[in-house]
């Protein structure tokens, strides 16, 4: 199972893959803003394309977002390939960054610093426009052991490579990079290139 430890510690989670540090503050609400990207039913792709838009705009704050305005937002959706959803997610982005500012200050750290619990953080994080349950496991996955609250339930993709792949054990630990795994190669009939392929049953 070292071996396999190996391989899966390898493999980068998105918020590596897109430079983040998320033991930074700043860097946890560029991660808010690429969850909410990734929560919609689009590629990986193009929402990693769409979130280095954000940043070459210098679109870092939420209070840059409020600045920048819809039409702006608009553009750097377009930018990124976010076509699809570009007017409402615009919409429900400046909202989003409104409610940010208005109710915490403009920090995505004071969410967590205001819920109770991990189910409190779960609904703060509801209230937002446009953030849904897939927008916050996404965020709050990568956040385990850095928020004591971030306590988010482990998804059916993940355990079902876990379950291929043997894994008993520590699957919290490997739960982001499980997850790329299913999107990346289970989903695709990838099973040839997967990086794990040796450890599948399903190989």
């Amino acid at each position: 199972m070292s071996n396999l430890a190996d391989i899966l510690g390898k493999i980068p989670t998105y918020s590596e893959e897109l430079g983040l540090d998320l033991t930074k503050e700043e860097d946890r609400f560029l991660w808010f803003l690429a969850s909410i990207l990734f929560a919609k039913r689009i590629s990986a792709r193009i929402a990693i394309n769409t979130f280095k838009v954000f940043i070459k705009r210098g679109l870092t704050t939420p209070q840059r977002f409020i600045e920048a305005g819809w039409d702006v937002l608009v553009d750097v959706l377009d930018e990124g390939g976010y076509v699809r959803y570009d007017f409402s997610t615009a919409s429900n982005l400046l909202e989003i960054m409104s409610k940010l500012v208005n109710e915490y200050g403009g920090k995505v750290d004071n969410i967590h610093g205001k819920a109770l619990d991990y189910k409190d953080l779960e609904r703060r994080l509801l209230e937002f426009k446009g953030v849904g349950p897939v927008a916050i496991n996404i965020f709050l996955r990568e956040l385990r052991g850095i928020w004591i609250k971030a306590k988010p339930k482990i998804s059916d993709k993940e355990l079902t490579v876990a379950r291929r792949i043997g894994l008993k054990e520590n699957i919290e630990h490997y739960e982001s990079r499980l997850v790329r795994i299913y999107i990346e190669y289970c989903k695709r009939g990838r099973c040839i290139v997967c990086p794990i392929a040796k450890y599948c049953e399903m190989s």
